[in-house]
């Protein structure tokens, strides 16, 4: 993803922010970075198939507040996103009606300044848009109609056969808008969740990290060498000294985790200030991959190709200033090698200025 437009959402009117490997939105509080993250979260989960009242809980809030209804007394607000690949740059935008119903009023999706995807609402009356896509000439053709509560983008390849070039390039440009959308991963670490034991599971972590001891009993047993650096990265950014991190079974099913001294004491990571623990989550997540977090990862994309984005509201909350440039590096190194990309909120980005392959977006109240 290269690209998050805000037309119009909450805070935001005409806001085009630009986004790389590491990318920083920074700016005081009202500035707009959460809601920024959220709208980025949102076409995701719209992405991965999810319906738009799944999406937007108070779609109300997220129409700009100073947006008037139309003559049927309307409001809705308007993003998109351009994810780039093998197809080029390809562009989606999407427009909500939030009142008097929420509903997908209209949808585009384009590549190289052809219109691939065009979905709009004829009938109100109909929980339906109808849709028109590429097949041949200079203009999509109508194809009747799809959902209103959905993404159009990600029905496509149900509903074109792939049988011209024309079919064939607009498939490639929404597999490659889809893949990149529904490989991210929302992370807000509460160590408050993060302290007591928890039962052993999946073994996949949640975007809370509440269940972060059930995660490390994996990945400690799964691969060596990325433990040996989440363990690296974690004495860098916690007091005291830190031979190994580990998840500690009981008899009643449960698992904890624990800071390995090195001298035979244990710290529980109940024990850890908030920062500590919201650090060694965040740490925790930028050395692990989709088979690890708990995301949808693309099935069709080998896993050695796949690029998974974190998206981390309050980056720098509770963190020192050891542990803000410590866990910067660790990102900047991971974000390098191309396997996983991070856009996060920080109040202030000056700590961050000069570091290679950081990108800092600047917003105002």
């Amino acid at each position: 993803m290269t690209e998050l437009r805000l037309s119009a959402f909450a805070g935001h009117r005409r806001a085009v922010l630009p986004l790389g490997p590491l990318t920083l939105l920074a700016g005081p509080s009202g500035c707009g970075k959460s809601s920024a993250l959220r709208a980025y979260e949102a076409l995701a989960r719209l992405g991965g198939g999810a319906a738009l009242g799944e999406v937007f809980p108070d779609p109300v809030g997220c129409v700009p507040e100073r947006a008037r209804p139309d003559a049927q007394r309307r409001r809705g607000f308007r993003i998109g996103c351009t994810a780039d690949g093998p197809a080029g740059p390809v562009r989606l935008d999407l427009a909500v009606q939030a009142e008097p119903r929420l509903r997908v009023v209209g949808e585009r999706l384009t590549a190289g300044g052809l219109v691939l995807l065009e979905t709009a609402l004829r009938d109100p009356g109909k929980c339906a848009v109808q849709a028109a896509w590429h097949t041949a000439g200079p203009t999509p053709v109508p194809h009747g109609p799809l959902p209103d509560d959905r993404l159009g983008t990600a029905l496509l390849p149900l509903r074109v056969a792939g049988r011209t070039p024309g079919q064939r390039r607009v498939l490639a440009a929404a597999e490659q808008m889809v893949v990149a959308l529904r490989s991210v991963f929302a992370c807000d670490p509460d160590p408050g969740r993060m302290r007591g034991p928890v039962p052993a599971g999946s073994g996949r972590l949640l975007g809370g990290c509440g269940n972060l001891a059930d995660v490390l009993w994996r990945t400690r047993a799964e691969c060596a060498r990325r433990h040996t650096q989440f363990v690296a990265a974690v004495r860098a950014g916690c007091a005291g000294p830190v031979a190994d991190v580990l998840a500690v079974p009981s008899a009643d099913g449960t698992v904890r985790a624990a800071l390995d001294r090195g001298d035979g004491i244990r710290t529980e990571l109940r024990r850890l200030g908030d920062g500590e623990l919201r650090y060694v989550a965040l740490a925790l997540v930028l050395l692990t991959g989709p088979g690890v977090l708990e995301v949808d990862p693309a099935g069709e994309v080998p896993a050695a190709l796949q690029t998974l984005t974190v998206l981390a509201d309050g980056l720098d909350r509770g963190l020192d200033p050891g542990q803000r440039s410590e866990l910067l590096r660790l990102a900047a190194r991971m974000c390098e090698r191309g396997h996983i990309r991070l856009a996060g909120a920080v109040s202030d980005a000056s700590w961050a200025a000069g570091t290679d392959g950081v990108t800092v977006v600047h917003l105002e109240p």
